[in-house]
């Protein structure tokens, strides 16, 4: 029987950049953590997968940083200013921020890496996250002014650094500059990168030049990359690793007992999703996503993925819900409503039942029992489900050139409904649109959305929003999974952001 897990703490209101600071750190030392899914690629402006994400964090900066509470919070920004039209936002800069290279940091750096990411030319995922600016320029070594060509209510947060890293001007003239961003980095983060050796390992070290007087407190992290959960739970028992995160509840269950290590249970913005692509037949019928979306019984899929350490979905993420999210009792098409998923199929004339593709992703565990589960609750209703693993890299080109089909999806989101949804759903060019969905009503809600910066009216228009989204399908969100981290008791003051990123690690220290 797994035993109680302490309870879920509360998103921190006010915590500081990355995690509470430590009065008594004790400062030096490297931090082994475990990985079970490799990024692709540590390019933070055209990697789009959350496993580069949730480690870019550490080493490239934007102008803020993503609060747990919803918050932008500055981070390379010191402090801005907005006009009375809500078009053109001051910005002045942190002064004395160094990159990895040993070039200070200004505006000019500012001006072009976000002038980089805004133009689809250049190919990073996040272009349509900037595509309300029209320009930004450098007024002074330290100011910077961004103008945009319609209100944004969601413009700091967009500027931070899941597709917002500064990096020095001219950077990607370089036609490697790409990949030699696997070999060295050159962001403002408290740490920079030393050697990323695919199917091994990944070693950080800590910048010396930090802009953050005493930040970070290690003096390095190395991250193993292993194979399965087999091997990771393995490196926790003989102390290989220091810090885990955890997604199956039947691997908590084998450390619960351990002396030494401490698990502990976080808030969630991350979801777990099938996608029904529109480019794939039959999926191009209403009706059918309808009957799909009713035959699903998330519960039901959520147990078999993680068991209880998580929150079934309605439209949105757990962590987004109580502040943005349609209430659950008003989300249309929930299932399981068998007969009426049935009736959708015979009127879509597909009554005699058809065959889809799962597509699921390698190292993502939940998703092999998701896949089984929903191969059966689709058996009733006349689908038969064939399951396809790839690998990640794989799935990403798949997701970039929107030929998504029907698939898995596993996903994290900054604290804020124009963030999760826009470039997600909104109509191509404005949005990347990745289930081929194009709807019409639901863009012109999201752009109202967006340019709204009244909370009461924003929630309103998002509700709209979330109901044409549950009511067509191109995503059914199923469920947010807790964060599960196991660490050693070594590891002390480490908070594990909602997103998933490994913000923490710059605050945590080893004990003696």
């Amino acid at each position: 029987m797994l035993c109680a897990l302490p309870a879920l703490p509360a998103f921190a209101q006010s915590e500081g950049l990355y995690g509470p600071v430590a009065e008594n750190a004790v400062r030096g030392g490297r931090l082994n953590m475990g990985l079970l899914v490799e990024p692709p690629g540590l390019d933070p402006f055209h990697q789009a997968a959350d496993a580069r994400i949730r480690i870019t964090v550490l080493v490239y900066q934007g102008l803020f940083y993503e609060s747990p509470s919803g918050e932008a919070v500055p981070l390379l920004a010191e402090s801005y200013e907005v006009s009375d039209d809500n078009l053109v936002y001051t910005i002045k800069l942190r002064q004395g921020v160094k990159f990895h290279n040993g070039a200070e940091m200004t505006a000019e750096d500012v001006a072009y890496s976000y002038n980089y990411i805004r133009n689809p030319e250049n190919g990073s995922p996040g272009a349509g996250d900037f595509s309300m600016i029209s320009d930004i320029k450098a007024v002074d070594p330290t100011t910077v002014e961004i103008t945009l060509s319609e209100p944004n209510a969601s413009l700091p947060m967009t500027l931070g650094n899941k597709y917002g890293a500064v990096v020095p001007a001219g950077y990607f003239d370089d036609e490697a500059a790409k990949n030699l961003m696997n070999s060295e980095s050159v962001g403002t983060g408290p740490f920079k990168l030393v050697e990323f050796v695919p199917n091994s390992h990944i070693v950080l070290d800590r910048n010396e030049d930090y802009w953050e007087e005493g930040a970070p407190y290690l003096d390095g992290i190395d991250f193993a990359i292993l194979p399965n959960s087999a091997s990771m739970l393995v490196a926790l028992r003989n102390q290989r690793v220091d810090l885990v995160a955890l997604t199956r509840p039947q691997d908590v269950q084998q450390v619960q007992q351990v002396e030494g290590l401490e698990i502990e249970r976080w808030p969630s913005l991350g979801q777990a999703s099938v996608d029904l692509g529109s480019e794939t037949k039959p999926l191009d019928d209403v009706r059918v996503r309808q009957a799909i979306s009713l035959a699903v019984d998330k519960e039901e899929v959520m147990k078999a993925s993680i068991g209880d350490f998580g929150q079934v979905l309605g439209t949105i993420p757990a962590g987004l819900q109580e502040r943005w999210g349609l209430p659950l009792d008003q989300v249309p098409m929930q299932g399981p409503d068998i007969e009426a998923a049935k009736k959708l199929l015979e009127e879509a004339g597909l009554g005699n039942g058809f065959t889809l593709t799962l597509t699921t992703i390698n190292g993502y565990d939940w998703m092999d029992p998701a896949a089984v589960t929903l191969r059966e609750q689709l058996a009733k209703i006349g689908v038969t489900v064939d399951i396809q693993r790839v690998d990640l890299g794989v799935w990403i080109n798949n997701f970039r050139s929107s030929q998504m089909g029907f698939t898995f999806n596993d996903w994290a989101s900054q604290p804020d409904p124009n963030l999760l949804f826009y470039r997600h759903f909104h109509k191509k060019p404005e949005g990347a649109d990745f289930r081929n969905w194009n709807n019409d009503e639901a863009s012109a809600l999201l752009d109202e959305g967006r340019a709204t910066s009244n909370p009461e009216e924003r929630r309103e228009i998002y509700n709209k929003f979330q109901t044409i989204l549950a009511e067509t399908v191109p995503t059914i969100m199923l469920f947010s999974p807790d964060h599960i981290t196991v660490r050693s008791q070594r590891v002390q003051n480490y908070v594990q952001h909602p997103t998933g990123w490994y913000y923490g690690l710059a605050r945590a220290y080893l004990s003696d």
